[in-house]
């Protein structure tokens, strides 16, 4: 199994979660964040004062998917979140040994 995250920006979570329900995944978590890469924030002005924003609103999706449904999750996710312009975000690829559904007791794929 696989743990997909996915730092996007906010105004793409409606065509990711559209995309990604479309292809069979159907559980996920989403949290809204704060955070720079390269891009390292931005100036805006206020009140004619200049400041700037180090810190960018984002979205963060996460996934756990079976591993021959890994590729195509981070394939969408790649074409439905791209805009072609700084700061769209990345995508993080992790292993899990175990998932443990609580109501049930369910383990590994079945848990999902």
């Amino acid at each position: 199994m696989k743990k997909i995250e996915a730092i996007i920006k906010p105004f793409k979570l409606e065509d990711v979660k559209d995309a990604l329900t479309g292809i069979g995944v159907f559980g996920m978590t989403v949290t809204e964040v704060r955070g720079f890469g390269r891009q390292k924030g931005h100036k805006e002005a206020y009140r004619g004062t200049e400041y700037t924003v180090e810190f960018l609103p984002k979205t963060k999706i996460e996934v756990v998917v079976p591993d021959n449904l890994a590729e195509r999750v981070v394939e969408t996710l790649i074409r439905t979140a791209k805009t072609g312009s700084i700061g769209d975000g990345k995508i993080f690829v992790m292993n899990l040994s175990e998932v443990i559904r609580i109501r049930t007791g369910e383990t590994g794929d079945r848990a999902l």
